[in-house]
């Protein structure tokens, strides 16, 4: 009886170890992250799928696969209902945004780091602090000053209140203050100014950071929605995301055309998508995350 248990465990202790062989290391993890990735896909799986989808179908919960009125959704979206004017508008004001923010930063920490003058700390203290004080708590004030200025439904209203960054200075500031000392001394010896400093210097040194902020920034002023559905009240001048919520009006037969909306929400997504996958090598050097 004694030898017969301790065969049996044998045996499953030999069929136990053939199994780990054939499994990868660390495979219960690997099993955690496909599970995480798939859940986390899964809403923009979805989202495609109805993009495709008649209202029948989509009214159907049973039915996952992929409709057939994929052409007539993605071109309602674009003639119909002006989505292609709301990514121009979207692209614009990223592009504006994006270009304005990175010089006055690069600039703003420029001054902090190569320059003294009084208060140095105590204005950087400053900048710090308006990381406090976001676009939504500033809103009322900003309209105020924003229909003063007669800039009420315009480029300018939706892309100078974003162009300040405490974040982007605190970056640019950090990545300055890491270089080398001997470089910025060669410079002073070779009498090169202060912009030259910066252009010819300062920004070869800075690409990655430059890139990685731009992205942050590119993808940040893509999603807005509240200020440009405050400021904005033209159609012809609204951005993307507020022209996304237009299209929940959409009905046919009573129903929402769900396969509209998210035919417009996949199309709205293409832009930033491209943006992170050409830059993200650089926006991970920006977290300070290595691939291997």
């Amino acid at each position: 009886m004694a030898e017969s248990t301790i065969t049996e465990a044998n045996v499953e202790h030999e069929k136990r170890r053939s199994l780990e062989e054939y499994l990868p290391d660390e495979w219960l993890m690997h099993i955690g992250l496909i599970v995480s990735i798939s859940l986390m896909a899964l809403p923009l799986v979805l989202a495609a799928i109805m993009s495709t989808q008649s209202v029948a179908q989509i009214y159907d919960v049973t039915d996952l696969s992929p409709g057939s009125n994929a052409y007539e959704n993605y071109y309602r979206v674009m003639t119909d209902y002006n989505m292609w004017t709301f990514m121009i508008n979207s692209f614009i004001m990223s592009i504006a945004i994006v270009v304005g923010k990175v010089v006055l930063s690069l600039l703003a920490a420029l001054a902090l780091v190569y320059y003294d003058f009084p208060y140095k700390n105590a204005m950087f203290m400053f900048v710090l602090f308006t990381l406090m004080l976001p676009v939504p708590v500033r809103i009322v004030p900003l309209f105020e000053l924003m229909v003063t200025l007669d800039w009420t439904n315009s480029m300018l209203a939706i892309t100078m209140p974003y162009l300040a960054s405490a974040t982007a200075v605190f970056l640019f500031r950090q990545h300055f203050m890491s270089i080398p000392a001997s470089i910025v001394e060669a410079a002073k010896l070779d009498d090169v100014g202060g912009l030259k400093f910066l252009i010819f210097v300062l920004i070869p040194m800075s690409k990655g950071m430059i890139a990685g902020i731009s992205v942050i920034t590119y993808i940040y002023a893509w999603n807005q929605y509240l200020w440009p559905l405050a400021i904005i009240s033209s159609q012809d001048q609204q951005v993307v995301q507020v022209g996304l919520k237009s299209l929940e009006g959409t009905a046919a037969a009573g129903q929402i055309e769900w396969g509209l909306i998210m035919a417009g929400a996949m199309i709205a997504l293409i832009p930033p998508l491209v943006v992170l996958i050409v830059l993200h090598k650089p926006l991970l050097e920006t977290f300070g995350l290595q691939q291997k």
